[in-house]
């Protein structure tokens, strides 16, 4: 699994991430701090990465766009430290990597986890 976490997650999630073994980049290593969301997309599905985020932008883009990837986690859970959003991520591959690696879209609420497989139609 490879990720690249959006630009309003902590920058040092990414860090702890790949301490864990998951090949992990964050926007703003790549030069994409000030990226929109249609590049972070972009960017992601030509690395074969998916991409993790607290923005609810990112579902609605590939909704529209009808595309099979790339997948997307969305973190609906607010006020998160660095630490308690690498356990989380982790515990979302740990449940739903094959869902990841087909293309899926992937909402994470305190109690829930909703799966939406690629495409949308």
């Amino acid at each position: 699994m490879k990720l690249l976490l959006d630009q309003g997650t902590p920058r040092s999630t990414a860090a702890l991430l790949r301490t864990a073994g998951i090949e992990t980049v964050h926007t703003a290593e790549i030069g994409m701090a000030k990226a929109n969301d249609e590049e972070i997309l972009r960017r992601a599905s030509v690395d074969d990465r998916t991409v993790a985020t607290l923005d609810a932008d990112f579902h609605a883009l590939l909704a529209l766009s009808h595309a099979r990837k790339p997948s997307v986690i969305r973190i609906r859970i607010e006020g998160l430290r660095a630490e308690e959003l690498c356990g989380l991520i982790q515990s979302v591959i740990d449940q739903c990597g094959e869902d990841l690696n087909a293309g899926a879209m992937i909402s994470v609420q305190e109690h829930r986890i909703r799966v939406r497989h690629l495409p949308i139609s």
